[in-house]
């Protein structure tokens, strides 16, 4: 490819430190690129992501793209719509991060070591949800703002931990600080919560091409898909009470030979503060259905009526 990419990005730390990985790949692969930053609603605004609106960190971002004034746009994959944009193209998602959430609290503390009444911020409903469902005594506060503003409450005295996704904190070179990763069994992460979505325009096809030769890892995609297949057929958006983990494994197919495989874990919180867990086990080109069954099994559980659930694999 002869011509610069322009890569947007948002402008925040970890925007910046997600795009510049990417741009050093296509770099290595013999690519020029320029990086732009694009100022979004969700960084110009304090209030709760669930009073803001889903794709707040990615509209502008990929109107941007759409329009031509950047050729590639990178965002965290959890902070993107559910519903397709047909301007775009999904060029690549790029190895996962660590997708855990993990904890930063005072005294080097775990969360089972925090006293009752101990205040944990977070502005995720997923993670408050859970937290709750620990049944640890902790107070979860909401809390906005970057890595930065976040861990700058726990060290100034004003809470005793916040939870934060161990990938931001990994991309910022700041995985010393985390005193306890939380494993999937204590709390599910985002859907697609340590991937990257890597887009450009549809018609872009040698951009689409370098992308995804350069960038694109199919394990990571397929994980992904799942995850936000299971988000999109509950009819949530990214601010949800829903966590989800997709997990590629080893099986035995029915002639015994190993095969990989897709198994998927999904929790959804009720209105009344219940958590609901589902799982199952599917085909790695079945990626979607997989995720739209696993969803169909959490309606049920809920007493929801679905329409036509997909088959479980």
């Amino acid at each position: 490819m002869n011509r610069t990419l322009r890569i947007g990005t948002r402008g925040s730390a970890l925007a910046l430190a997600q795009t510049g990985h990417v741009a050093d790949q296509l770099r290595a692969a013999g690519a020029n690129v320029e990086i732009v930053t694009i100022s979004t609603p969700g960084d110009r605004s304090h209030a709760p992501i669930a009073e803001i609106g889903i794709g707040v960190f990615t509209s502008a971002l990929r109107d941007a793209l759409a329009n031509g004034e950047i050729d590639v746009a990178v965002h965290s994959y959890k902070d993107l719509p559910t519903a397709r944009d047909p301007r775009l193209s999904l060029a690549a998602v790029p190895p996962r991060e660590d997708p855990r959430d993990a904890l930063v609290a005072r005294d080097n503390l775990t969360l089972g070591e925090l006293p009752q009444g101990a205040r944990v911020g977070t502005g995720s409903p997923r993670r408050a949800a859970q937290l709750d469902a620990l049944g640890l005594g902790i107070e979860v506060v909401p809390l906005r703002g970057n890595v930065d503003t976040r861990i700058r409450k726990v060290t100034d005295g004003e809470l005793d931990g916040v939870v934060l996704a161990r990938a931001g904190l990994a991309r910022l070179g700041r995985t010393a600080e985390i005193t306890e990763t939380l494993e999937p069994i204590q709390m599910l992460p985002a859907p697609a919560q340590g991937a990257l979505a890597v887009e450009c325009r549809v018609d872009d096809v040698d951009a689409e091409h370098l992308l995804q030769s350069t960038l694109d890892d199919s394990a990571s995609r397929a994980a992904v898909a799942s995850e936000r297949a299971l988000l999109a057929a509950l009819e949530a958006g990214c601010s949800a009470p829903v966590g989800a983990l997709a997990d590629v494994v080893e099986d035995l197919s029915d002639e015994g030979t190993v095969v990989l495989r897709l198994s998927l874990r999904g929790v959804m919180a009720t209105e009344d503060g219940d958590l609901l867990r589902a799982s199952a086990t599917g085909d790695l080109t079945a990626a979607e259905e997989l995720g739209r069954a696993l969803a169909a099994e959490l309606l049920d559980l809920s007493g929801h009526a679905t329409a036509s659930p997909a088959r479980r694999s």
